[in-house]
C-alpha cells in the first residue's frame, strides 16, 4: 500500500460513506497520480476509499489494519520565522496536539494559521499518521500552564548541569530563536520544570524541536 496516495478527510469516516471531493483532489489523484483508489484517514483510523465515476465523490470502501503512528506529546513552542518547517517536523515525529506560546523574545507575531493548518495536514498525509495534531490558539508565556513541562534547555550549552531525576511529562518546550528571558528561566525554575539538554551546541529551534521529541520518547 506505500504507493497509494493519503488523503485527510474532515468528516467521520465509515464504510459506504460517499462524501464530495474538491477539483484539486481529483486532480492529484487521476492526473498526478493516475488512479482512482486511495486511502483516506480521521480520528486515528484508515480506510481504502474510490473517486466515483463523475469524479465528484469519494466513496468510503473497507477499513485497513493500519494502526496510528501518532504519539502523546504536545509540542509547545515560540512561534518563529519558521514555523512552518518546525509543524512539519513535529508532525513527522508524531506529536498529538501544537500550543503556540508568546515569549519576551517572540519576534514572529503575524503567523497565517490557516496556512499552517494545511501544513499539519499534508504533513500527517506524507508520514503515514492516521490523524491530524491539533493546533491550539496562542498564549502568553504568563498564561501558559507549566504542570508536565519540559523545557529544551539552552543553558546547558553554556555550561549548566542539568539533572533529570524524574520522568518527563507529556508537554515539550521549545522556546524562539532568542531563547527565553532570564525572568522566564527564573519562573520555570521556581515551578520546578524538568529541563532537558540538547548538547553542547546552540540549536535552531526546529532542529531542537527534533532532537527533544526524540528524547522524550526515547526516555
Amino acid at each position: 500500500m506505500q504507493n497509494i496516495p493519503r488523503i485527510f478527510l474532515n468528516q467521520d469516516l465509515n464504510i459506504g460513506k460517499i462524501f464530495p471531493v474538491g477539483r484539486d483532489i481529483v486532480h492529484y489523484l487521476r492526473h498526478v497520480m493516475r488512479r482512482g483508489d486511495c486511502l483516506v484517514f480521521n480520528n486515528g483510523y484508515e480506510y481504502h476509499a474510490v473517486l466515483s465515476d463523475d469524479d465528484k465523490n469519494i466513496i468510503v470502501q473497507e477499513k485497513t489494519d493500519h494502526d496510528d503512528v501518532s504519539n502523546y506529546i504536545v509540542l509547545c513552542f515560540a512561534p518563529i520565522k519558521k514555523t512552518d518547517e518546525l509543524l512539519n517536523m513535529a508532525t513527522q515525529m508524531g506529536v498529538c496536539a501544537f500550543q503556540p506560546v508568546i515569549t519576551d523574545r517572540t519576534v514572529a507575531h503575524h503567523i497565517n494559521w490557516q496556512r499552517m493548518e494545511k501544513i499539519l495536514i499534508e504533513a500527517s498525509e506524507q508520514s503515514n499518521r492516521n490523524s491530524v495534531p491539533k493546533l491550539l490558539p496562542p498564549v502568553k508565556f504568563e498564561d501558559f500552564d507549566l504542570s508536565g513541562v519540559v523545557v529544551a534547555d539552552e543553558r546547558a550549552a553554556h555550561g549548566k548541569s542539568i539533572v533529570n531525576d524524574k520522568k518527563f511529562g507529556n508537554k515539550i518546550l521549545i522556546g524562539p530563536e532568542g531563547g527565553f528571558s532570564e525572568s522566564e528561566f527564573e519562573k520555570m525554575d521556581a515551578f520546578g520544570v524538568c529541563g532537558v539538554s540538547l548538547g553542547k551546541t546552540i540549536l535552531r529551534a526546529e532542529v531542537a524541536t527534533v532532537v527533544a521529541i526524540t528524547k522524550v520518547l526515547n526516555q
